[in-house]
């Protein structure tokens, strides 16, 4: 028997495509879908699930910015082979993805048992929503906004990459929203901030879905489920992608402010009552 059946997989890899690159935080609305459907939200099959069908939603960063991507994975390469070519920013941008995936790929490997276990928890996604909901609004109203895409520097890059650890160790902190309100403190437009939260989650999420696989696939997760979810998650999250940028070019985030503290109030209500 599969711990997640088609029809799930379709409602789980649509939350997941809509809300992956919205600053709403994907996991913690995964975990609502999950428990509101009756899955156990810390069953090791289901945590490998949400992680898989993330995949989907990296392959849809993959194909909208193919373009931006191919520049910058070309640059480095040249840059590897010839010194004069190094002083490209895309060649430095390279080297700071990589360099700046480390922090949560050594933070994710560490605390595993904790993150797979007690901040497993809808008590931890309620409060991280609102928590984070503050932390978006303080950073929108801080940064100047003065700076593009093509002015981010080495420290941006780390201190943005590293942000991606409060996602990590609460979920509903959103991976996103930590991401771009980082790069907002530091100055960024919200175009920009939202463009380096895409590529930097590029290695993490991709390497977070292939570790856990052999789990998704050893632990009662058919592969029918997964290759659905993850199918649909492609599809929907390519929409979202570009309606984000979209948005973001003409509206602050107090929407996404909004949203999150009213789904983190509902939450604790629901919870407290024990609807969930």
């Amino acid at each position: 028997m599969s711990a997640i059946s088609v029809g799930q997989a379709v409602v789980l890899g649509a939350v997941e495509g809509v809300t992956e690159f919205l600053p709403v935080s994907s996991t913690g609305h995964l975990k609502i879908t999950e428990g509101l459907m009756g899955i156990p939200v810390d069953d090791n099959a289901v945590v490998g699930f949400s992680a898989v069908i993330q995949v989907g939603a990296i392959a849809a960063v993959l194909v909208y910015f193919f373009k931006d991507i191919v520049r910058i994975v070309s640059a480095w390469f040249r840059g590897l082979r010839d010194r004069d070519e190094r002083h490209h920013h895309d060649y430095k941008f390279a080297w700071w993805v990589i360099c700046a995936t480390i922090p949560i790929v050594a933070v994710g490997l560490a605390a595993e048992p904790l993150i797979e276990g007690p901040l497993a928890s809808l008590w931890v996604v309620a409060g991280s929503l609102i928590v984070g909901s503050g932390v978006m609004w303080a950073a929108d109203q801080m940064g100047r906004h003065k700076r593009g895409e093509d002015d981010t520097s080495f420290k941006d890059a780390m201190l943005v990459g590293s942000s991606q650890i409060l996602a990590l160790l609460f979920p509903g902190f959103s991976r996103s929203g930590a991401t771009m309100s980082t790069a907002l403190i530091l100055d960024l437009d919200r175009v920009g901030a939202t463009r380096l939260s895409f590529f930097l989650g590029i290695p993490a999420l991709t390497g977070a879905g292939l570790y856990e696989l052999k789990d998704a696939l050893g632990t009662g997760t058919g592969a029918l489920p997964l290759a659905v979810g993850t199918a649909v998650s492609f599809l929907v999250a390519y929409a979202s992608i570009a309606w984000l940028l979209r948005f973001v070019a003409k509206h602050s985030f107090n929407a996404f402010v909004i949203y999150r503290i009213v789904v983190g109030l509902l939450l604790f209500g629901l919870l407290g009552a024990g609807v969930l």
